[in-house]
Order: C-alpha cells, then sequence, then structure tokens
C-alpha cells in the first residue's frame, strides 16, 4: 500500500498553539516577518518587471487596540488572491516564500525573504481565538476577506479591502490581554524586529499616527569605512545595555561562501570578580532569532557581545536555536581568522593602542592559543607580555631578536616578590609579570612550542640568575641553621653571590611550583606534593658573615639570628602565618634591643 499522512487540523492546532515556539512572544516577531516578506515579494516583482504598481512607501503598522482587544499588522506589500489565501493559509506547511522564489527567484536566490517552513502564521493561534485576513492581491484580483477559530474552522469571503496588501487581526484570548499593553508590545517588537529592513510603526488607541520603532539600515549592513568610531560605540551601547566603551571591534562581511555579516565586541571587564557572559545576537536577515547562540562563536570568544545577521545559518522550525552542521563550524573558523587578522592589524599599525588594552585582551588571546593551533600560529608574532615596569615586549623583544632560547624570568606579583625583582634588576634582567590564573598554562604552551624556552619565577634557580661565584661546603653553618629553625629536612644552599645586599631568600623550583600550582588550580589535593624549597644563604652578605663567626665563637645570639635569617627570606617569599609572625616581630626587638 502507499499513500500520503494525512494531518486532522483540529488535533494539529492544538500543538501549535501550546509547543510551535518556545516563547510565545515570536507569534509578533512571525506575523510582522510575513508582513516583511509581503513587502519584499512586490518589491522584487517590481525590479523583475512584472508589475506597473511600483511603491516608494513600503512600511508596516502595528495596531494594539485596547477597546477592540486586538492586535493588527498592516503592511502594503504584494497582498493576496483567493487562490493564495487557499493555498497558503488554508493548508498547513505550505510556504509562500518558498513558492515565490521557486517561481521567480531560482535556487541561488538571495531574495532577503525570511519565510522558509510555511508555519509562522498560525503563530498567531498561540494567543488568539479568532484570526482575520483582510487582503488585497498585487494582480487586481478582488479582495479577501478569511476569518478562522482556535479549532481551525475557517470562512472565506469577497472582502472590502480596496488597497494592495495585508492585514492580520488577531483577537486575543483571555488569558492573553496582558499582549494589550502597549509598553510590553512595543519591547517585544523592538526587541525581535529592531532591525528589520522595512519601516515599521507602532500605534494605539491613544496614538493613531504610529511611532517608528526600527532601524532599517543597522550598522552591520553598512560599509566599515563609512562608519566612525564614535557609531560603533553608539550602537554597542545600545544594543547591549552596557555603559562602559567595548575594548575593541571586529566589522565581519563575509561573502561566498560563508555569506554572513556582523559586529563582534571585545566587552571591558568592570572588575575581576565580574563574569562576562556571551551576548552575541543572531539575526536571520535583519529578524532577531536568539541572544545566546553559541554554537558559532569559537569556545575561546565566548565572553563576546556582538550581532550576526547568517542568513544561510540551519534553523530549527521555530528559529528559535540552530541545527549544527559543517556550515556553523565554517562560520566559527572565520570568526577566530578575523579576530586574529585584528589582533594582528592592530599590533602592526596601532601597537600602542593595543598596549592601553592588552591587560584585559591579553586572557582571550591567550585562551585562544591555547584552544585553537591556527589561532595560535596566526598571533604567534603579535602576542605582548607585560614587564614589571608596566611596559610591553614581545618574545623576541625579550630576547634582543636573538633565538628565543633560554630562561625568561617572570614574577606572579610585584608586591609578594618585590624583593626579588629588584635583585634581577641589579643584574639588568628584564622580568614580566604574569599575574592570571591562565599564565601558567600558556607559558606550558611556549615552553613546548619553543625548544630550549624556559619561563622561571624570580624565586626560582636563584643562584644560577643572580651570578653565583661558588657554591661552599659548609656543613656546620648548614646544620646550625637547621637545628635552629627545627626543619630536619630543609634544603640549604650556601653559596657566595655577586649582590651582597640580602642575606638569603627562599628558592623554589619552577616545575614543583608549577605542579602544585595546577592542583590547587583543579581542588586538588596538593598534602604531601613536595615543592623542592630551598634556603639560599648569600655568604656575601655581612649579616650571614656575622652569623658564621657568631657560630664559630659559641655567642649566645648565634641561634637567634639564625632564625631570624630564615624568617627574612620567609618574608620576602610569602606571607608569614600567625606564628611565624610572632616570632619574626619577637626576635626583631629582641636582637635590636641587643
Amino acid at each position: 500500500m502507499k499513500g500520503e499522512i494525512s494531518v486532522q487540523t483540529q488535533h494539529i492546532f492544538p500543538v501549535i498553539k501550546r509547543w510551535l515556539y518556545s516563547e510565545k512572544d515570536i507569534f509578533l516577531r512571525e506575523i510582522v516577518s510575513n508582513a516583511c516578506d509581503a513587502v519584499t515579494k512586490h518589491k522584487r516583482l517590481g525590479d523583475l518587471g512584472k508589475t506597473d504598481d511600483i511603491c516608494d512607501s513600503y512600511r508596516i503598522d502595528v495596531n494594539v487596540s485596547k477597546e477592540n482587544k486586538t492586535i493588527t499588522v498592516s503592511d502594503n506589500g504584494i497582498g493576496m488572491s483567493r487562490e493564495d489565501v487557499d493555498n497558503f493559509i488554508n493548508k498547513i506547511a505550505l510556504s509562500g516564500a518558498l513558492d515565490f522564489i521557486n517561481k521567480y527567484e531560482g535556487e541561488n536566490s538571495d531574495s532577503g525573504i525570511i519565510g522558509h517552513f510555511g508555519l509562522g502564521f498560525y503563530s498567531a493561534f498561540m494567543v488568539s481565538d479568532t484570526v482575520e485576513i483582510k487582503t488585497k492581491s498585487f494582480d487586481g484580483s478582488e479582495s479577501v476577506h478569511w476569518a478562522c477559530n482556535a479549532d481551525g474552522e475557517f470562512e472565506m469571503e469577497t472582502g472590502d479591502r480596496e488597497t494592495r496588501g495585508t492585514d492580520v487581526i488577531l483577537h486575543l484570548t483571555d488569558e492573553e490581554f496582558a499582549y494589550l499593553d502597549s509598553v510590553k508590545l512595543k519591547g517585544i517588537l523592538t526587541k525581535y524586529c529592531g532591525f528589520m529592513p522595512y519601516e515599521i510603526y507602532f500605534s494605539d488607541d491613544e496614538n493613531k499616527d504610529g511611532e517608528k520603532i526600527n532601524d532599517t539600515t543597522p550598522l552591520w549592513q553598512r560599509n566599515p569605512s563609512d562608519i566612525t568610531d564614535e557609531e560603533y560605540i553608539e550602537f554597542y551601547k545600545k544594543t547591549m545595555g552596557d555603559y562602559l566603551d567595548p575594548l575593541m571591534w571586529i566589522h565581519i562581511n563575509a561573502d561566498y561562501p560563508l555569506n554572513f555579516k556582523g559586529i563582534l565586541y571585545f566587552p571591558k571587564q568592570k572588575n575581576d570578580y565580574e563574569t562576562l557572559e556571551s551576548k552575541v545576537m543572531l539575526y536571520y536577515n535583519q529578524v532577531f532569532v536568539a541572544d545566546n547562540i553559541k554554537e558559532v562563536i569559537p569556545e575561546f570568544l565566548m565572553n563576546m557581545k556582538g550581532v550576526l545577521d547568517c542568513p544561510e545559518l540551519p534553523l530549527n522550525v521555530s528559529r528559535s536555536y540552530l541545527q549544527t552542521n559543517t556550515y556553523v563550524s565554517k562560520v566559527s573558523n572565520h570568526i577566530a581568522k578575523k579576530v586574529a587578522d585584528k589582533i594582528n592589524g592592530t599590533f602592526n599599525t596601532n601597537r600602542e593602542g593595543l598596549e592601553k588594552i592588552w591587560d584585559d585582551v591579553c586572557v582571550y588571546v591567550q585562551f585562544g592559543c591555547l584552544r585553537d593551533r591556527k589561532f595560535y600560529d596566526r598571533v604567534n608574532g603579535s602576542v605582548l607580555y607585560k614587564t614589571v615596569d608596566d611596559t610591553y615586549v614581545t618574545l623576541d623583544e625579550y630576547f634582543d631578536g636573538a633565538e628565543k632560547k633560554g630562561n625568561v624570568y617572570y614574577a606572579s606579583s610585584k608586591e609578594l616578590q618585590g624583593y626579588y625583582i629588584d635583585l634581577y634588576k641589579k643584574q639588568n634582567k628584564k622580568v614580566l609579570l604574569m599575574d592570571k590564573v591562565i599564565d601558567v598554562q600558556f607559558n606550558s604552551l611556549l615552553e613546548q612550542q619553543n625548544e630550549g624556552l624556559k619561563f622561571v619565577r624570580v624565586d626560582a634557580d636563584l643562584a644560577d640568575a643572580l651570578g653565583a661565584k661558588n657554591s661552599e661546603d659548609k656543613t656546620t653553618l648548614c646544620e646550625f641553621i637547621k637545628n635552629a629553625v627545627d626543619k630536619k629536612e630543609l634544603n640549604i644552599n650556601i653559596t657566595s653571590l655577586e649582590d651582597d645586599s640580602f642575606p638569603a631568600l627562599i628558592n623554589i623550583k619552577e616545575d614543583s611550583r608549577r605542579f602544585s600550582d595546577m592542583m590547587k588550580m583543579y581542588g586538588g589535593d596538593t598534602m604531601g606534593i613536595p615543592t623542592e624549597e630551598t634556603l639560599v644563604v648569600n655568604s656575601a652578605n655581612p649579616l650571614v658573615i656575622r652569623l658564621e663567626k657568631a657560630v664559630e665563637d659559641g655567642d649566645d645570639n648565634a641561634n637567634d639570628l639564625a632564625k631570624y635569617l630564615y624568617l627574612l627570606a620567609l618574608v620576602s617569599s610569602r606571607t608569614l602565618s600567625g606564628e611565624e609572625m610572632k616570632e619574626f616581630i619577637s626576635l626583631g626587638v629582641k636582637l635590636l634591643s641587643k
């Protein structure tokens, strides 16, 4: 047996009313979109010479009447004949938009027509118990009046409309009278139809003339060379609801084979504790679809904000979310490339401007490099690194143009490691500031990609970095210090350094400290993980010389001096515990009194 599946209207209408759209507000977008399509069709017929009825003032009117309990959407577009109403209204899921495209445009059309599934009109029944259509076709045939109740029972007769176009009148159900509120309805129009290509006017019982609510030429549709920075910033603040200027923006105008436009912004973070969430508003031929589209934005750019107009993206039947396919991934890859191009272009033409925003932008760039090898390859030469002196260098500049091999010294805190930083400066060594959580992972990536490169924090490998003359075998002094501080397992390295200004510092092996930091970052247990901490004692320092003599002479102060020397080293390395601080102050007072 062969045949065609039939649908009973009385059963499908309840499904449409309840489940066709995830948000009930979308009904207004669908009805206005149909009006927009009607205008587009008539305009296209004029361009093709298929009608002499040319119009220079296309518009769509939306009226809400509390008195009549109705919402009316009117257009002066192509209109419908009796045959059109019978084909495209009386038959569910037969799309008049696709029929028009097939008849007049062909398969490779870029018509700007929005409709696709032939279901949008029926969203009117989500809020209405009766829907009327008053329409007159451009072809001069008699006008039509159509009315249908919520059970799908309709009546069609000759109408009284005298001009070309269509009125769709929604008689709201008692449960949906909230949509009679002008402020609410205007807000829905602004959200979903604020950038449609034809003028939309909103009116109510008090304002009969109507107020224009949309911008027919949104910024992303214009030529970037014709747009000022002030216009980009104003558009960002208006559409994203942010009072801060964006850091930078990217105007995308992709042609074949992707065909999409948009403007994406890097938002400025207000404070360190703010969680920036993505707000990329997706449009489909200037019709708003959603503002939480994640599929088309690369993962590492999820904090970006802006708009994308993608008329070829595969949407589900309600045009509420994307259906993932290869086209979506190509759009995502193109956006990543455009971001890399923006970083490189700004670096080459306006480095000073890039440096001003780098502290905010660098997280995007670093995360992008970690997640996308192609992105890393594209921006690698433009990545900046902040120094402890608040200047910015590239890796090439850090090594003065030489091969990127050897140690790169950095601090994670200018305050806690200030003493170490000063010692490196005396050795004329550049010190970078890397105080973000992501820096540890990013450094590892750079080490993997550059053989012989090693990032070393200023409190690691001190002897090599600060010019050790020689390590000295002073077993007696080492054992004395271990006993004084009651740490039998303490690693001590006594060496003569070029700089004799400091007595002792804590040296922590870079690799072990990184492993410990990573465990903390991911909530792991760091108990029992050795950090390979070493007390570096500078035998050239006068205090150490005095301590050594006190030990040889059996001086009663030697024990206190050894403890104080160790606590001095801890102070320059980390925050002391409560007990350590008490002992540090007590010893200081005791020694000073002598």
